[in-house]
C-alpha cells in the first residue's frame, strides 16, 4: 500500500480572506450568498494559542468568521494587533484571498515536506482541538497555504 501523501487527502477545505471590518464584510458576505450571519470569533490569547510569527512569539489575535459552504468554508479575518501574518498580509495586499487550508495528519511531517520545496512557516498557533500553520508559499503557489491539525481526528 502506498504511504499517505504528506498533505493528507490534499482537500481544500477552507478560502481564508483577510478584511479590514469583519463586522461589514459579514453583512455582505450574508446578504450576497444568502445565508445566516455566523457568529463572530476572537482567537486566543498568547496563553492558549502560543502564537509564532516568523519564529518569535506573537500576541496578535484576529477576529473570526466562518461560512460554511459545502466542502469549503469561508473563513473571515480581521487582524488585531500585531506582528502576525493577518496583519502583514492585510498592510501589503489589502483585502483579499489569504490562504488556502489543507487538513493535515501530521502538521511536523507536511512542514518537512513543504520545506523540501523552499516553503517554511510562517505562523505557527493552537486552537482549541487542534494546531494551525500559515505556510509561506506565495512565491511559489500565489497563495499562503494553512495546514490544520485537528487532534482526536
Amino acid at each position: 500500500m502506498a504511504e499517505e501523501h504528506p498533505l493528507g487527502n490534499r482537500l481544500v477545505t477552507q478560502v481564508g480572506i483577510m478584511v479590514k471590518d469583519i463586522e461589514q464584510s459579514v453583512d455582505a458576505y450574508s446578504r450576497i450568498l444568502g445565508v445566516e450571519k455566523p457568529p463572530i470569533i476572537i482567537t486566543d490569547d498568547y496563553a492558549q494559542a502560543h502564537t509564532s510569527y516568523n519564529g518569535e512569539p506573537s500576541h496578535a489575535k484576529a477576529k473570526l468568521a466562518f461560512f460554511n459552504m459545502g466542502q469549503v468554508q469561508i473563513e473571515l479575518i480581521e487582524p488585531i494587533g500585531e506582528p502576525s501574518t493577518w496583519k502583514a498580509h492585510l498592510d501589503q495586499r489589502g483585502e483579499s484571498v489569504h490562504h488556502l487550508a489543507l487538513v493535515v495528519p501530521d502538521t511536523d511531517r507536511a512542514v518537512a515536506f513543504l520545506a523540501e520545496h523552499g516553503m517554511n512557516v510562517e505562523q505557527q498557533g493552537d486552537y482549541t482541538g487542534g494546531r494551525y500553520t500559515y505556510i509561506k508559499s506565495i512565491p511559489q503557489l500565489g497563495v499562503t497555504l494553512e495546514l490544520l491539525e485537528n487532534f482526536g481526528d
